[in-house]
């Protein structure tokens, strides 16, 4: 629950609309409470044929004559003390008993005054009700009959109104919380570690941002609309109905701590098995998307049946996982509402028998309990039924209402558990900022692993001048990627240290540093935009024509020109209306458009035909002077521009050196060369 209370500090902003919509709930319940006290003038004027303003003027002779009778038998009571037992008339054998006497009169002057005022309280509301209500009702009964029945249409008329703009207002704001968390949710996962958003995974990632948060807002918009409206609701309900009886009211609300008790134990189930349904969940969208990004795979291999069968599975242990879910949501109304009647029964039969004996007290395990000043009336304890109905409704809905606090509660904890995470690359915002590279690039005994225990760097050293092109060269899976990707600190070494220009990449500020690197990749990523603002990425203060010259030294220019809509052509969803080719020339358009003091170029040709690839060759002559630029590839012609290349092997530094040093004195080195021959000849 802490985790879903952290959500409301979003809501804060907000909290005038929520002033105005709990004002709105409270006109709202006393509109609910009042609307039932309708019941009593209706059953009045349908049983004694009269009409209110004879009732009302019966009702308060009765009340007088009730007051003047306790007058009358005070001062009888006074009279008795203090002529009788105080001069002496009787004379007490015992003085104990005299004093007895004493308090006994005492006690029941005491106990008449409280009646008499109970009664003048009565008086008082009666003749308010004659001056402001029933004067202005018409005398015939049928008229006056249809006259409260408008009010009570026009009462809730004007309860919709409120309640429209309790529930408007209440959604606005559970709209604007969702709005900031969600930006405040991606705001702080784009910022964590590339390491740490990997470990989640994008398939629960987007569960967390769509199912999770829209879990958090039904909570929300529960918090501030029904969790506020009925619990007012039932309030107004137990104000008028303590009006009428407040003892009998009291012994309705004696089930309350049971039901509040009972409700807490079913939310705490709730909130298990909700956590569990939202993990399944993530593991369908899982599914979901390795399916459908592989699909080319899956259909050449003929898997669509392994891949029904797994999403079936997962979907079932869904189900079944919500199926739980349900089950104790449907338990929870029913169980509350048994608890309800019983309560309403209860406070009924107590109330029944007071009337039909004409008692005012109610004798419960030997014991008498005063539950009226005056016997009851049938239409005024049918008045007070309605209002305990009235009352057990608003409770028997909060039942359900828990049970999605704790739904939104799972789904809180899910968000912030990865809203918590501290990215482990620190941005530095305060750290020294990178001009543009002139000296050198070092890497100090580099060691990193992603797991404990399986190490893919060991001790890398190695030093680059700049405006120098190294060629990293290796088999798969030596590390020459991951050591690239220490260099924009997408990760950072486990052990060890880059200096760029001297300064320590831990210490510098991130943005500076990677506003000096660009980066052209064997999975080229293009965004479901247009090719001129894909181009564009590289660098967001370009012109048109600065992307265009961009483009004509990728040799992306032609065929670009060549699509239907030109620059403007949408790319589609990860650049699936290209060809691979023209994905990576794209790709490379946006990094010499960001006109990079470091290039990195890892594989950026596995795509092209050799035409394509020659001439790229051609243009990165030319790009990469004044830069240093890293190249990662298989393709042995490659190196050819380079000044050094690297050899790697099981994460370490095998050698160093220009191609010719290289064929004399690495082995390694000469059977990459030796396959590359192989594989041109074939």
């Amino acid at each position: 629950m802490r985790n879903f209370l952290r959500t409301l500090k979003y809501s804060w902003k907000y909290r005038a609309r929520l002033i105005i919509s709990v004002l709105c709930a409270i006109a709202a319940a006393a509109l609910w409470g009042s609307n039932f006290t309708a019941i009593y003038p209706v059953l009045k004027i349908l049983g004694s044929r009269q009409n209110l303003h004879q009732w009302v003027d019966q009702k308060l002779k009765t009340l007088q004559d009730e007051a003047s009778r306790d007058s009358e038998n005070i001062q009888k009571i006074r009279d008795y003390l203090e002529e009788d037992v105080k001069k002496g008339k009787y004379q007490w054998a015992d003085p104990g008993l005299r004093k007895h006497e004493e308090l006994y009169l005492s006690g029941k002057i005491a106990q008449i005054e409280s009646r008499m005022d109970s009664t003048a309280s009565r008086i008082y509301r009666y003749q308010q009700l004659k001056v402001y209500v029933i004067k202005h009702l018409p005398q015939d009964l049928f008229l006056t009959l249809a006259a409260i029945l408008g009010l009570v249409v026009l009462a809730v008329a004007i309860k919709g109104f409120f309640e429209f703009w309790q529930e408007w207002l209440v959604g606005s704001v559970m709209n604007k919380t969702l709005y900031d968390l969600r930006n405040d949710f991606f705001r702080k996962t784009i910022q964590q570690d590339l390491r740490q958003i990997q470990e989640s995974g994008s398939a629960d990632l987007m569960t967390r941002f769509t199912n999770d948060t829209e879990q958090i807002g039904v909570g929300v918009k529960i918090l501030y609309g029904k969790v506020i409206a009925e619990p007012l609701r039932a309030l107004s309900c137990v104000v008028i109905a303590a009006m009428i009886s407040w003892q009998l009211t009291v012994l309705f609300l004696i089930m309350t701590p049971v039901s509040l008790v009972l409700m807490a134990k079913t939310s705490r189930m709730m909130k298990k098995a909700t956590r569990r349904v939202l993990d399944r969940m993530s593991s369908i969208y899982k599914i979901l998307q390795e399916t459908f990004q592989g699909l080319r795979v899956v259909k050449a291999f003929t898997m669509e049946s392994y891949e029904r069968r797994r999403f079936s599975e997962a979907t079932r242990d869904y189900a079944d996982r919500s199926m739980r879910v349900i089950t104790i949501d449907a338990l929870a109304g029913p169980l509350i509402e048994i608890l309800g009647i019983t309560a309403v029964s209860c406070a009924l039969l107590a109330g029944a028998y007071l009337v039909l004996n004409e008692k005012t007290h109610l004798v419960i395990a030997g014991m008498s309990f005063r539950m009226s000043q005056s016997p009851i009336e049938i239409e005024t304890l049918l008045n007070l039924f309605a209002l305990l109905v009235g009352m057990a409704d608003p409770i028997r809905k909060l039942s359900s209402v828990y049970t999605k606090i704790q739904n939104a509660s799972a789904a809180s904890d899910r968000v912030f558990q990865f809203m918590d995470k501290a990215p482990e690359v620190k941005p530095n915002a305060s750290g020294p900022q990178l001009e543009r590279h002139s000296k050198s690039i070092v890497f100090k005994d580099v060691c990193f692993s992603y797991h404990d225990g399986y190490p893919v760097l060991t001790n890398i050293s190695l030093k680059v001048a700049a405006g120098e092109t190294i060629a990293l060269v290796g088999s798969n899976g030596c590390g020459k990627s991951t050591l690239l990707n220490l260099l924009p600190r997408f990760y950072d070494p486990n052990h060890g240290s880059i200096l760029i220009d001297e300064i320590d990449l831990r210490e510098a500020n991130l943005r500076s540093l990677r506003k000096q690197i660009g980066i052209v990749t064997q999975d080229t990523i293009l965004f479901d935009d247009t090719i001129f603002n894909n181009i564009l990425y590289g660098n967001r203060q370009a012109t048109k024509e600065e992307v265009i010259e961009a483009s004509k030294k990728a040799f992306a220019h032609e065929f670009i020109l060549k699509l239907s809509g030109g620059y403007e052509t949408l790319a589609g969803e990860a650049g699936k209306s290209l060809s691979g080719g023209q994905k990576q020339r794209i790709a490379l358009a946006r990094a010499i458009l960001r006109n990079p003091s470091i290039l990195i170029l890892d594989e950026h040709t596995s795509q092209c035909d050799p035409v394509s690839e020659n001439l790229i060759h051609d243009v990165l002559k030319d790009f990469k002077k004044g830069r240093t630029v890293f190249i990662i590839t298989h393709k042995m012609h490659a190196v050819e521009i380079a000044d050094r290349i690297v050899v790697l092997d099981k994460g370490r530094i095998e050698a160093i050196g220009t191609h010719e040093q290289l064929i004399e004195s690495s082995y390694t080195y000469q059977r990459l060369v030796d396959a590359h021959a192989v594989r041109r000849a074939a």
